[in-house]
């Protein structure tokens, strides 16, 4: 599970950014592939990532992931969109990975990355974790994955169970299509 320290969250925000920039605002270039099908568990053995909700509940699933192979050692950023296609609002509230100590989640506005408790996703909608965006942190990695690797994250949730989703490595400046 996730460590967070609240203490240090501004020079740790502070350094994320310093980092993270370059994570952030790699060139684009024009690598081959785009990421399809990605695969996505929920508890209740849904290949997909699908949560059938009982009722009026969210309905979340997670695809299109994919982690930039780091620049740095030690930090990494990560990218997926969850989609919610329930009639209830839901909140990501947490991220855990076996790659790092600590996954932070950051917004970006006006060029300033900040940390924040959680993100909302909406019924009926989705939230993207995109270059430029919100996106995931990876703080203290335990070693710098290759492109290809696969990364498993835990996305954890207000009102759902949590979604276990498996992303690649993808080059530095990988951009997916649009």
């Amino acid at each position: 599970m996730s460590r967070t320290r609240r203490g240090a969250a501004a020079g740790a925000a502070a350094l994320s950014f310093a980092l993270g920039l370059g994570v952030l605002t790699a060139c684009a270039g024009d690598e081959s592939g785009t990421e399809s099908g990605t695969a996505a568990k929920a508890d209740s053995g849904a290949g997909d990532g699908s949560r059938s909700g009982s009722g009026g509940g969210p309905q979340l699933h997670a695809e299109g992931g994919f982690v930039p192979r780091p620049v740095l050692k030690d930090l990494a950023a990560g990218y997926l969109t969850v989609r919610n296609d329930g009639p209830a609002d839901d909140r990501l509230t947490g991220v855990s990975t076996d790659l790092a100590d600590d996954v932070t989640l950051h917004t970006t506005e006006d060029e300033r990355m900040r940390a924040v408790d959680g993100l909302d996703v909406p019924a009926g909608g989705e939230l993207a974790l995109a270059r430029g965006g919100a996106h995931m942190m990876l703080e203290k990695l335990d070693r710098r994955p290759e492109v290809g690797e696969k990364v498993s994250f835990v996305l954890h949730f207000a009102k759902s169970e949590p979604i276990e989703v498996e992303v690649p490595v993808r080059p530095t400046t990988y951009r997916p299509a649009e």
